[in-house]
């Protein structure tokens, strides 16, 4: 049998998972997710690190759909490529590129480009670090506005560096100044020269300064200038594709690793008479990228301080620094306070609310309780301390009005639970996609029960009983409006094991 190299077999997988290319949309974003990250310290692909429970790559991709509706997004993946292109999916617009040797962010963007065809296509391409996993749709929409409005066919988006000028090694912004060296004013005054390096600053004579040349004009810089200049190069930028693809292979790798740098396109789109903007966003976070777990703590800690800042004036949540609240829950959260009723929803320290989960009016969580799936609540229900709810893909959990849950209580999978019932400490319930577990209204469990797809009657009470698919219902004859059912053991199943010592 012949033997595939492991490369053909990413090809395959790249194919498998692509979406078709679409000439006529007018905007392209290519993220860059071919690096692993050594500093990161992590058998996981750096870009599968997650920022609140979100794997950043997903998250860029996610920004882009929504700040660049109904473009064509290019993931470029490489190292872990398969674990990359597995975990973000097959989706609408997305396609992959492989590039199997990293060879810079300008080699990155050549191989996304061969997806596109050049005859047939003329919009505009967006760049994105992959790591980049704060950006939102609100950035990359104001990015995609300042680039149209300025007429511009090169845009970088610029941080501003905001600590002592001593502690800045980032790259330099270096832009045209108001005037030359002989004082003559500069009509294209604003625009981008070029990125200096921060070693390369250092090497400056303090005297003789450092000279640069834009469209024939002899511009100087002092050595302060540049190390007090704060505007740094993010790795955003947006393009017009034709120029874009016809200089994009005139990068060339003479550097010390040998790498083509896509920010060398900013001399070769100067010296071919193109222009060259910068514009730097509202919000400095949504420029971080990360190549440590501290910073990529740094990060989550933002995410998790923008949701409590969405929600702080809404609902009660305990600990601002011990909680999470899937976002796609922060805005079912968003249009419930819309409505206008209050919520009166309470979430005690280490509530955890995943994706899935239907909150309702007067809901109480406690400390420590998780929720994860689709699971949903009716009004005034309390649940507390240390208790979870979970249940897989197409399964699902609701409880009725008036519902308690008390502590360390396990519910899983497909289950219901009526109104005004009451589960006390220490059960276990679980129901199968075959076997749901359906306990009706007004019934208490309580003890050391355990219930498996088995289906309780109205006005059931139930403690220290095993209960494995089987039904609950008062005996004909009995008036008392409670019907106990207590000590219900099933017989045991390998007795002969079982001897006194």
């Amino acid at each position: 049998m012949k033997e595939t190299h492991p490369a053909a077999d990413i090809l395959t997988l790249v194919n498998d998972y692509s979406a078709s290319f679409v000439n006529t949309n007018k905007e392209t974003a290519i993220i860059l997710a071919a690096g692993h990250g050594k500093r990161i310290k992590s058998q996981v692909s750096k870009m599968l690190h997650k920022i609140w429970e979100i794997p950043t790559v997903e998250r860029v991709c996610d920004a882009c759909r929504k700040g660049l509706p109904d473009s064509n997004i290019i993931i470029v993946t490489g190292i872990k490529a398969e674990e990359v292109i597995k975990t973000v999916g097959k989706k609408k617009l997305v396609s992959y590129a492989f590039q199997e040797v990293q060879k810079g962010t300008g080699h990155a963007v050549q191989i996304a480009m061969e997806r596109i065809n050049e005859k047939n296509y003329d919009g505009t391409v967006f760049v994105f670090p992959g790591d980049m996993g704060l950006i939102d749709q609100e950035t990359i929409r104001f990015f995609k506005e300042k680039f149209y409005s300025s007429e511009a066919d090169m845009m970088v988006l610029t941080g501003v560096f905001d600590g002592p000028a001593e502690n800045n090694y980032y790259g330099r912004i270096v832009r045209v100044p108001s005037k030359d060296l002989k004082n003559a004013k500069l009509k294209d005054a604003g625009r981008v020269i070029e990125i200096l390096e921060y070693k390369d600053i250092l090497e400056v004579d303090n005297k003789a300064g450092y000279k640069s040349v834009y469209k024939k004009k002899n511009i100087k810089f002092s050595k302060k200038d540049l190390l007090e200049n704060r505007e740094f190069n993010s790795g955003v930028y947006a393009f017009k594709f034709k120029p874009l693809a016809e200089l994009i292979r005139k990068i060339e790798s003479n550097n010390v690793q040998s790498e083509l740098y896509l920010t060398d396109l900013i001399g070769l789109f100067n010296k071919n008479g193109f222009s060259v903007q910068a514009v730097s966003p509202k919000e400095q976070y949504v420029l971080m990228g990360f190549n440590n777990k501290s910073v990529l703590k740094e990060m989550d800690a933002i995410a998790r301080r923008l949701v409590y800042d969405k929600l702080k004036d809404i609902i009660v949540i305990d600990d601002p620094d011990d909680f999470f609240i899937e976002e796609n829950v922060v805005e079912e959260i968003l249009n419930l306070d819309n409505i206008g009723t209050p919520l009166d929803i309470h979430l005690g320290k280490g509530v955890y609310i995943g994706k899935g989960v239907r909150l309702n009016y007067n809901l109480k969580l406690g400390k420590n309780v998780f929720l994860d799936g689709d699971i949903f609540f009716g009004k005034n229900v309390t649940v507390k301390e240390n208790s979870r709810l979970s249940c897989f893909y197409g399964q699902k959990i609701e409880l009725g009005d008036h519902v308690e849950i008390l502590t360390s209580n396990s519910i899983k999978g497909n289950v219901y639970i009526g109104s005004s019932s009451r589960i006390e400490s220490g059960v276990r319930i679980a129901g199968s996609d075959q076997h749901p577990a359906i306990i009706g209204s007004h019934v208490v469990v309580k003890g050391l029960s355990y219930l498996f797809g088995s289906k309780i009657d109205d006005h059931i009470f139930i403690e220290h009983s095993v209960l494995i698919r089987k039904k609950i219902s008062k005996p004909e004859g009995i008036k008392s409006e409670i019907y106990q059912v207590r000590f219900y053991l099933p017989e045991a199943e390998g007795k002969g094991a079982v001897k006194d010592l």
